[in-house]
């Protein structure tokens, strides 16, 4: 707990959540672009090629085999961050999560308003008549798993590359960003884009800005606290780095 992030928490009523790869790492999930992350690890094909919409239509099966090894996150729970969250949004004061994960962690913690940017592993659907499945339905599927109704693929409702953001996902995080009065970045490097470009929606007062690393927004954030995020929001009392 950071006094300064709690004193900005204390006199704000519409606080937003904006958050990526580095909520999750707390809770055992590597994030892609670390030195231990998806992106420095050695396969066939580059990760962003095996998780691009044209090689899960052509080459499916071997889609299916890296997404089932490296994206179903397995007996992962919600870390500190994502329990003050929730707790927060219980008491009023948060009205919404946008997030770059897919692993369903902030529902768990009990988060309700939850704009998923690049959807959820925990969401499946058939591509021909719509019917939806759970992932344990893709995880036991042998190859490439099809519809029990009509025989369909089935597909994990994520963003792939080449693919666009949900229209109504989008809008409803812009919505939320643009009313806030604090927004709390956290556990994203704001590389990412369409996502990362959210930010220019904010007009609030404070802009907080918690990651390891240095980010674009830092320049115009109110606070930058260079820590982990479970530590900065957790129930431990804590001192970031000078930044």
């Amino acid at each position: 707990m950071v006094p300064q992030l709690e004193a900005l928490i204390a006199q704000s009523s519409n606080i937003v959540f904006f958050g990526g790869a580095g909520v999750s790492t707390e809770s055992g999930i590597p994030d892609f672009r670390s030195v231990d992350g998806l992106y420095h690890q050695k396969f066939k094909y580059p990760p962003e090629v095996m998780l691009s919409h044209s090689f899960f239509v052509t080459h499916t099966e071997e889609f299916f085999d890296f997404y089932r090894q490296k994206l179903i996150v397995h007996g992962a729970q919600p870390n500190a961050a994502h329990i003050r969250l929730a707790q927060l949004e219980r008491q009023g004061k948060l009205k919404a999560i946008v997030t770059q994960n897919i692993d369903g962690l902030h529902q768990a913690a009990g988060s309700k308003r939850v704009f998923e940017l690049h959807g959820s592993t925990l969401r499946n659907y058939c591509t021909r008549c719509g019917k939806f499945y759970d992932v344990d339905f893709i995880e036991q599927a042998q190859g490439v798993p099809h519809c029990t109704e009509c025989g369909g693929v089935v597909k994990p409702d994520v963003v792939l590359y080449e693919e666009g953001l949900d229209p109504d996902t989008l809008e409803g995080a812009v919505r939320a960003i643009a009313a806030a009065d604090l927004l709390i970045v956290g556990g994203t490097s704001l590389v990412v884009y369409p996502a990362a470009g959210l930010l220019q929606y904010f007009t609030g007062k404070n802009l907080v800005v918690i990651n390891k690393q240095p980010t674009p927004a830092d320049s115009r954030a109110t606070l930058v606290l260079n820590m982990a995020i479970g530590k900065a929001l957790g129930p431990e009392p804590a001192q970031p780095e000078a930044t």
